[in-house]
Order: C-alpha cells, then sequence, then structure tokens
C-alpha cells in the first residue's frame, strides 16, 4: 500500500509541490534566530540532534530501588567526510560554476554586484582526494564523549574490569563504523587501564563479514529490500523535482547566473558539508532563504521516510534480527539476575556501531516518532502519511531521527518484586524487570508501552517486539517475499483524481488533521 501512494504522490507532483516561495523570503544569515546545522538532515552533527526533545514529554522517574542491569546500544558512525562519489560531483561543480561566471561577465568589465565573492575561483575543499566516507575528528569526538556521559550516567554497569563478555563490542566492515567503536570504547574505559597518560586498555571489536550480517547490514542481505529501493529511488527523486525546479528559478533571477536543477542540488550538499563538517554557513548555505533550507531538509526528509524509515514495511521488518539479538541479550541478563550469578561472569553491555540504515529502521520497529494510531497503522503493516510540508510541524527530521552519531539505547532495569499480581510474579521472577528507551541519550516515549519511556520488559515484548514476530527475516527478504511486498504498481485513474481532489482542497494542520485548504497549497 504504501507503494500506491507514492506512485500517486509522483502522478500529483505538479498539484502537491505547487506553493511559491515567499517573494520576501531572506537569507538565513539575517534571521538570528535560524540555525542552518540544525537543518541537514541526515548530515547533521550529533549535538544537532541530541538536542531536540519530544515535544514537551516529561522523561519517566524510575522508581526507587530499580537498578539497571543491562544495556543495548544501537548507534550510527560519526561525522564522516564525502564519499569519493560526492567529491567527484564537487569537483565537477567547481568547473561548471567556473563556467557559469565566464558566461555572467561575458561583455563585462566585472561580475554583477548580486554574485556572491566567493563563487569566483570557488574550488572544494576536498579537491583531488581520492579516498572519502572516513571518521573525521568532530566524528571521534562525538562518539568518545558518548561513552563519557554514558559510563557517568550508568557507572553501576562499568563498575568491573574489563572482558570481551562482558562489554561487547560490535562494529560493521565499514572502517567509519569501526573507528566509531574505538572512539567510543577509548572513552568508555579511560582509566582503566595502564596505556599512556590517558591510562587507557586495549579492548575489543567484532565485526561479520559485509555478506553475512544480518544483524548490522541486513539491507545488504536482503533481496527484496534492494530490489525495493531500486524501484522507488526513481519515484524518491521525482519528488525532489518540482522543489528544486523552484528554488533553481529562484536562484537565477537572485544572482543573474544561469544553475541548472544539478548545481542546486550540488550546491545543497556543498552547504551540509561546509556546515556539519567545516562550520561554514556564510557560503553555499548563505544563497538560500530559511524558507528554501526547510525544503531541502524535507525533501531529504522524505527520502530518508520512504528508504529507509515508515514509507514501507520492509525497510524495518528486514531489522528483525537486530531486534531479536536485543531482546535476546536482556533475557539472558535476567536469567542471570534470577539465577544470581557472580558479578563478572555475564554481559553487562552490548554496544553496536553501524549506519543510518542500521538505526532508522530499529527506531521504526521501537514506533518511536509515531502519533497516534500510526503505531496501530504500522503493526497491521499498513503506509503512513508522508512527513507534512513546511510549515507545518513534523516529528519525522533528519536532524532528530538519524544524525551523524545518531543511538538508540535499550536500559534494562531490575526492580524490587513487592507486587504478588504482576506480570513478572505470573513468571516466576522474583524481581520486576523493566525497558527504558533514550533516543540520542534522551527517553522518549513509545506507544506500544502507554506512551511512556520506561514499561515492564514483558509489555515491552508483548506490545512492541512480538507483533513483529509475525514475519521473518527469510520471509521479508527471500524471494518468497515477493507477494507479501509487490514492486509497485500503477494506481487507477479514479485513484489518482479522487487523490487528486482531496489534496487540492485538504490539507493537515498542526495536530495532523484534515481542513480545508484555503490556500489550495500544500
Amino acid at each position: 500500500m504504501t507503494l500506491y501512494v507514492s506512485v500517486t504522490l509522483v502522478f500529483l507532483l505538479p498539484f502537491y509541490f505547487c506553493s511559491s516561495l515567499s517573494a520576501a523570503a531572506t537569507s538565513f544569515a539575517t534571521d538570528e534566530s535560524f540555525d542552518v546545522r540544525q537543518h541537514l538532515s541526515t548530515v547533521s552533527r550529533y549535538g544537532a540532534g541530541k538536542e531536540t526533545t519530544i515535544g514537551s514529554y516529561v522523561p519517566s522517574t524510575i522508581p526507587e530501588g530499580c537498578n539497571p542491569i543491562h544495556l543495548n546500544l544501537v548507534a550510527r558512525h560519526g561525522t564522516r567526510s564525502p564519499t569519493k562519489k560526492r567529491i567527484k560531483e564537487l569537483d565537477q561543480l567547481a568547473i561548471h560554476l567556473d563556467e557559469l561566471l565566464n558566461e555572467a561577465k561575458r561583455g563585462e568589465k566585472s561580475l554583477p554586484q548580486k554574485i556572491p565573492s566567493w563563487l569566483s575561483g570557488w574550488q572544494s575543499p576536498w579537491k583531488g582526494r581520492q579516498k572519502g566516507g572516513e571518521l573525521i575528528i568532530k566524528g571521534e569526538d562525538e562518539l568518545y564523549h558518548l561513552a563519557l556521559r554514558i559510563r557517568k550516567r550508568f557507572p553501576e554497569l562499568f563498575n568491573e574490569e574489563y572482558h570481551p563478555d562482558i562489554f561487547s563490542i560490535r562494529a560493521t566492515q565499514v572502517p567509519r563504523a569501526s573507528a566509531s567503536a574505538v572512539a567510543f570504547g577509548i572513552g568508555l574505559f579511560q582509566g582503566n587501564g595502564t596505556l599512556g597518560p590517558g591510562m587507557h586498555r586495549a579492548f575489543s571489536v567484532t565485526s561479520e563479514s559485509r555478506a553475512s550480517d544480518v544483524c548490522l547490514r541486513f539491507y545488504d542481505t536482503c533481496e527484496t529490500y534492494k530490489e525495493y529501493r531500486r524501484s522507488q529511488e526513481p519515484a524518491v527523486d521525482k519528488l525532489r523535482e518540482p522543489i528544486l525546479e523552484e528554488i533553481t528559478a529562484e536562484l537565477v533571477k537572485r544572482y543573474q547566473i544561469n544553475f541548472t536543477r544539478q548545481d542546486v542540488a550540488s550546491l545543497w550538499f556543498l552547504c551540509k558539508q561546509e556546515a556539519s563538517l567545516l562550520d561554514i554557513t556564510d557560503q553555499a548555505c548563505n544563497l538560500f532563504t530559511t524558507s528554501e533550507v526547510e525544503l531541502l531538509e524535507w525533501t531529504d526528509d522524505l527520502e530518508l521516510f520512504l528508504l529507509k524509515g515508515y514509507g514501507k514495511s520492509i525497510n524495518y521488518h528486514m531489522g528483525l534480527p537486530l531486534l531479536q539479538d536485543v531482546v535476546q541479550s536482556m533475557e539472558q541478563a535476567i536469567l542471570a539476575k534470577e539465577e544470581n550469578h557472580k558479578p563478572g561472569t555475564f554481559e553487562k553491555a552490548r554496544l553496536r556501531f553501524a549506519h543510518a540504515e542500521t538505526v532508522v529502521p530499529f527506531t521504526c520497529l521501537l514506533g518511536i516518532f509515531l502519533e497516534g494510531s500510526e503505531f496501530e497503522q504500522i503493526q497491521r503493516d499498513e503506509p503512513l502519511s508522508l512527513p507534512p510540508k513546511p510549515p507545518l510541524p513534523r516529528r519525522w527530521r533528519g536532524s532528530t531521527v538519524a544524525p551523524f552519531g545518531v543511538n538508540n539505547m535499550l536500559v534494562l532495569y531490575q526492580c524490587p518484586g513487592n507486587a504478588s499480581h504482576s506480570i513478572s510474579a505470573s513468571k516466576g521472577y522474583k524481581s520486576e524487570y523493566y525497558v527504558q528507551v533514550l533516543h540520542n541519550e534522551i527517553p522518549v516515549p513509545m506507544p506500544g508501552c502507554y506512551n511512556t519511556d520506561f514499561c515492564s520488559f514483558e509489555v515491552f515484548k508483548e506490545s512492541i517486539v512480538n507483533p513483529h514476530l509475525k514475519h521473518t527475516f527469510e520471509s521479508v527478504c527471500t524471494a518468497q517475499a515477493k507477494e507479501e511486498f509487490p514492486s509497485p504498481k500503477p494506481s487507477s485513474i479514479a485513484c489518482k483524481l479522487l487523490n487528486f481532489i482531496r489534496s487540492f482542497f485538504f490539507q493537515r494542520d498542526s495536530y495532523g488533521n484534515a481542513k480545508i485548504n484555503q490556500k489550495n497549497e500544500l
């Protein structure tokens, strides 16, 4: 059904994106309240996402007597340099900008005054680089300090002598992920060894082969997903086109340079790289107005939603092996506590370092960033509406859902078992066990746990985990899954017409409710 929605949207693009950019819009540099670094979608640095809270939600108070006994971490690598492919794109941008500037001053002694001076002779900061995609120093710092904060927040979990079976650290075979794991481990075990002035110690980071890593690189081994993604990437590109065309026209008019749509797409990418990696916000980013930045950010967020998030259930169902691994580790910790295993004989933390393609599906499996009935919809494998277009507010923002260093923590607590009628007592447990979920270190409400961040482990399994277990990785990802996750088929003319009429006259308010669209804009 989600594929049906996306195909319908492509048909309606001229109407869905028909709003005009305000002629009065100004450069974000003139708006002191606007920080472009918080609007870079998945290219945002960790700090931009970490400081964002989930509305006015007040985190749960952990009951007295409850103590953390196990921690699961699923994290994305830290801030990285652009990939080799993107470096070549920026080199091509430099060549074309030079051609455009020469064209603009043809017959003139100098460039028009409207053209920013930095464009003249601009070269990519990564010019000549033959390699890319590596973790940069800022990324190392993000993971290192994340570890320091986690150790300070949960001292009970990290007060034992290091052993790889007690503190399991796993990463994908991609260097930026394993480097992030190392930076994290340096912070986590700092002062507990004898190496160097920082009293560091050696620790183990394990990786599975890319070809068989179904826990952290399930998207590489899921054939159904790869086919779905290939089929939908052109549709996602179509979603961007009206926005890019409109912004391109505005930039041509504003700067008197014949930018192409590809130029604008590359300049937006350059803006994200300059702002996130280099803290430069007065060059490429300054070409755009605040409303243009928000629209470009939204198109990036749509791609994240459709190809990695709630846009189609295959996106997150393929992450079931990771969810099962998390639950299994908590069950083993509970068993160790129930059987009074000695400290130092059971795992206390399972720490994983991977990619946005790993963390986002896992976030969806937990049901984070959902509203109202959307949780019930995903449990029925029903499609969700696309994130609303600016200026309407939305929860699904890449800078919060998946910035560099994004992480989900599931902390298992042991609490006094003082209620004979409790679920834990019915299971024969001596204690109560609860799960707290944190996204970017901030407790977040889960619809499956009565919209709290802290709920019984059994409720967590029953309401959040078990509904997904009607699927398996094999049933979702093998050739047999094609009936369940079919390739997109064109919707009927009647359906397209009905959707057009609805989209033309209605829009969503800030609470997601339909209302009359008086401006005929979406």
